[in-house]
């Protein structure tokens, strides 16, 4: 089954969701979510299903942040980011000219592979730039390799207890010297709100979310725009989110599309069989650019933890596509596919252009 849903998911939960939409997996430890309407059930509903549960593998490595807590606790994380998040507040002429920068430094090779010389970097970057963390894109990469790594490495664990990684150490470092300096308008800002501590948490969500999931979502959406001739972001996050699944535990016994799910449960919600669901999305398997509901796409969740980010990586998806498409000719040179059990996107997108 894990094979099945890293390679090519998508005939087995669309089985699932007609079948057992709420359905026991025996190798999640979990009950997975695959049709919309309980999709959004779920994720709406943080009394039903919490994210507040010591087993959450991200809050083991990060501590508890605006991705691990719900209520009041929550709401106190995510209100001291947010307002450096909206769209009137991003650096949009920074991540342009990175974008520009990093296009530039391959345009003259006739080729690449694009998620790892731009989708990765621009990502990495404009974290870098976000943050204040006055550390360059590789260091702060490579604090995110070492994060990612070790929340995978917790993937399936029961346990409850704090996972220390040395990398945590050395960004807690550089918000204290961010904040104290004033170099993150963003951290420093947060820091009127939440201890030194609790914004360390925050940042390496953000590093663990603005890399991962927004390098995913550029790669995919340069795969689908060289595929199919243009771009439509809402459409391309709704074929292929780059978080397939997301966690949540039962806080009592509840029904779900038939199920009964006992307190204590982990329900994990797959994204991409919500957002292949036909009976809101017709013909849900193909890339339809012109599709008039393609916002109701789950790729970046639902309810209170809908993704704090989500203008951000629109806007870096958005230029780094657009920037892309000036490069002469710009073709795939091999099929882009995506695998990941929890999160999608081609291993490589390797292009040429005319150069």
């Amino acid at each position: 089954m894990l094979s099945e849903l890293d390679a090519n998911p998508y005939p087995v939960l669309a089985e699932l969701r007609r079948t057992e939409p709420a359905a026991f997996l025996p190798e999640l430890n979990a009950w997975l979510v695959t049709r919309h309407d309980l999709a959004l059930e779920v994720l709406k509903d943080s009394a039903a299903y919490t994210v507040d549960d010591p087993r959450f593998t991200t809050a083991r490595v990060t501590g508890p942040s605006m991705l691990s807590l719900d209520g009041p606790a929550h709401a106190r994380h995510r209100a001291a980011f947010s307002q450096g998040l909206r769209p009137g507040a991003l650096h949009r002429s920074f991540v342009e000219s990175e974008a520009r920068r990093l296009v530039g430094a391959i345009r003259p090779d006739g080729r690449a592979e694009l998620r790892r010389a731009v989708a990765g970097p621009l990502a990495a970057a404009v974290m870098a730039d976000l943050l204040g963390l006055g550390q360059p894109a590789e260091t702060i990469l490579a604090w995110y390799d070492e994060i990612v790594a070790a929340v995978a490495g917790l993937e399936g664990s029961t346990g409850t207890s704090r996972f220390a990684t040395p990398s945590f150490r050395k960004i807690e470092q550089s918000v204290r010297r961010a904040v104290s300096g004033e170099r993150s308008g963003l951290l420093t800002a947060a820091a009127r709100d939440l201890g030194l501590g609790e914004v360390t948490s925050n940042v390496a969500v953000l590093l663990f979310g603005g890399i991962e999931t927004t390098e995913g979502m550029i790669a995919n959406a340069i795969a689908h725009t060289l595929t199919h001739g243009t771009l439509n972001v809402e459409e391309s996050l709704r074929l292929e989110p780059a978080a397939a699944v997301v966690d949540r535990y039962a806080t009592r016994a509840v029904e779900l599309g038939g199920a009964r799910i006992a307190a204590g449960d982990q329900v994990t919600v797959s994204i991409t069989g919500a957002n292949r669901d036909p009976a809101v999305f017709p013909e849900p398997d193909d890339y339809q650019p012109s599709r008039g509901n393609a916002g109701r796409h789950l790729a970046f969740a639902h309810g209170p933890h809908f993704c704090v980010g989500a203008h951000l990586a629109r806007l870096e998806t958005e230029l780094a596509v657009a920037v892309l498409g000036e490069l002469p000719g710009l073709r795939l040179s091999e099929p882009a596919v995506p695998r990941g059990v929890v999160f999608r996107k081609p291993a490589e997108v390797l292009a040429v252009w005319d150069a």
